[in-house]
């Protein structure tokens, strides 16, 4: 190529990088989506598991031993505080009863006989008619008299006690289940199989429980509270909502060093018995008010391989900015933002495979009505 014409291009060359790099400067911003983000009052709702309790329960168990002539009851069926479960054989304990009673009145007799004496002996020793010392011996014959019948009172209401408890009675009002002994079966006072148990099903704790790292940080919100804070909603095994509502009565005073976790209890009626002793449920607790509570669409929220949240915000000069979040409990499809996002951060939710950190972009506001009308429904 003749030499003249290589300035040429070499003009034609530069000039055209200057026009590439021209239009690449002149590209549009990349339109991508934000939900710009809002203050607002949130119901705290936490969903646990746990399982159903009797308030009441007892072991049905003989006070004394012997044969068991008759069951008194159906099993399954509502018994009454104080109504008859078994019958132990009374033959034994009735004839204790009878000699009780016996020696008794044996003692009566003989308190009267010498008490009598007595009495006479402390005429006769002021004239002389007796000595002294047999005037106090018939004292004290009579004195120990009177003791003795003392004593065979207390053997004879041991013995009606020990008679009264071959008849074994139910300590509470509720529904007994399956028996464990039939008629013709020894039974002893210090056994440990219990004969039946009694549950009265007509209210039911729930007992859930939770991380001491959770209630810790609970704590430390201050929440405010309202008519609903600490109701409980249960969902059932099978899906369903159980219909009555519930309200949290304590939380345990230790944790478990097991689990590290800490057992909260919430009671529930149960008119219709639907809930029974051992169901395992969910449980929606309402812990109380956020007031000016940050919430984040979830498909804003990213995380890494350690589980460590970011979201990208777009700035007010319209560059993408990544920042590093805390998040608390989940509501629908948003995250309640504990830490590093404030009213009026624009959150990418749409378009961010399209751009990188330091991108100028043009935000575009995304229709978030379905976020908000669940974070409503949750605040409601």
């Amino acid at each position: 190529m003749p030499s003249r014409f290589l300035p040429l291009l070499i003009i034609l060359g530069l000039s055209g990088c200057d026009n590439s790099q021209t239009v690449q400067q002149s590209a549009p911003p990349v339109d991508v989506g934000v939900v710009t983000l809002k203050a607002q009052s949130f119901n705290l709702v936490s969903e646990l598991t746990g399982r159903t309790t009797a308030t009441l329960t007892a072991d049905v168990r003989p006070q004394v031993g012997g044969i068991i002539q008759k069951r008194l009851f159906t099993e399954g069926d509502m018994v009454k505080a104080g109504q008859a479960l078994y019958q132990i054989d009374p033959s034994s304990y009735k004839a204790t009863y009878d000699q009780a009673a016996a020696a008794l009145k044996s003692a009566k007799a003989l308190v009267i006989s010498d008490c009598q004496k007595a009495k006479r002996y402390a005429v006769l020793v002021k004239e002389q008619g007796v000595s002294q010392q047999d005037a106090e011996d018939a004292q004290s014959a009579c004195a120990e008299d009177r003791a003795s019948v003392d004593e065979k009172a207390a053997a004879l209401e041991t013995a009606k006690i020990n008679l009264d408890w071959t008849r074994v009675t139910s300590p509470i009002a509720g529904r007994i289940g399956i028996s464990s002994v039939t008629p013709g079966a020894l039974v002893s006072a210090a056994q440990d199989t219990a004969l039946a148990t009694v549950r009265n099903l007509d209210s039911m704790y729930v007992d859930l429980t939770r991380s001491s790292a959770d209630l810790l940080s609970l704590r430390k919100r201050a929440l405010a509270t309202n008519s609903d804070t600490l109701n409980v909603t249960l969902t059932l095994e099978d899906g369903s909502v159980y219909p009555e509502k519930g309200r949290l009565e304590l939380t345990e005073v230790a944790v478990d060093e097991a689990t590290g976790s800490v057992t909260l209890r919430a009671v529930f009626p149960n008119p219709k018995h639907v809930l029974l002793p051992g169901m395992f449920i969910r449980a929606d607790v309402d812990e109380g008010v956020v007031e000016n509570a940050i919430l984040a669409p979830q498909q804003g929220i990213t995380r890494d391989a350690k589980g460590d949240a970011t979201a990208r915000v777009v700035t007010a000069e319209n560059k993408v900015e990544q920042r590093d979040v805390v998040t608390g409990d989940a509501s629908g499809t948003n995250w309640l933002i504990l830490k590093g996002l404030q009213a009026g951060d624009r959150v990418l939710v749409e378009g961010s495979d399209k751009v990188s950190t330091g991108d100028t972009v043009k935000p575009v506001e995304v229709n978030n009505d379905a976020t908000a009308a669940q974070s409503t429904e949750g605040a409601a």
